[in-house]
């Protein structure tokens, strides 16, 4: 669920070039904040795919080797980032595997953004990377995911609904994901 100061309508726009830059400085600030815990830091999510349509909101995955919100929360905390509550950003099932996660938000009037402390190595890393990747490789599948995200965010504007209706269509996408994955020898880097 979005902080107050984040309610607004869900708008998908084409891709910036500017996302990769953004994410760059993001990552330093991250790794300045979190230090010698993080093993790893991703753009992922839409906007880390050129060409594909999405929220102007950066998802940066920090690759950590164990999920503790009592070193993982205080530092973000330290440079105004805002651990959401809600439980389902608290941990997460990929691949049948329940496992810890945290997601921050950016600190008020700063560029959205998602910031996900994940397992090092655990299957959301692995979903987050291979959703990116996918996306990379096969143009048709980046265009028909950019569309129906259009097409979605037209209809439902809302924040909470949009991610109720796609997280089913992102079940069948990362389907396929899978399957390339499997035929291309693809393993997460």
């Amino acid at each position: 669920m979005p902080f107050p100061d984040e309610v607004k309508p869900v708008a998908v726009v084409p891709y910036r070039v500017e996302w990769p830059g953004e994410f760059e400085r993001l990552a330093v600030r991250l790794r300045v904040a979190l230090g010698g815990v993080v093993l790893g830091i991703d753009h992922v999510g839409s906007t880390s795919v050129p060409g594909l349509a999405a929220k102007d909101c950066v998802d940066v995955q920090v690759c950590v080797e164990t999920v503790d919100p009592a070193t993982g929360i205080p530092p973000l905390a330290a440079i105004g980032f805002r651990c959401r509550p809600e439980p389902w950003n608290r941990s997460e099932v990929s691949s049948g595997q329940r496992r810890p996660k945290l997601v921050f938000a950016p600190p008020p009037g700063e560029r959205a953004c998602n910031v996900r402390l994940r397992e090092h190595g655990g299957p959301g890393a692995r979903y987050a990377l291979l959703f990116r990747d996918y996306l990379r490789a096969d143009g048709q599948a980046r265009d028909a995911w950019g569309e129906f995200k259009r097409r979605l965010a037209a209809s439902v504007p809302d924040l909470p609904a949009y991610g109720q209706i796609k997280a089913p269509a992102t079940d069948v996408l990362m389907g396929a994901a899978e399957r390339w994955a499997a035929a291309t020898g693809w393993t997460a880097p």
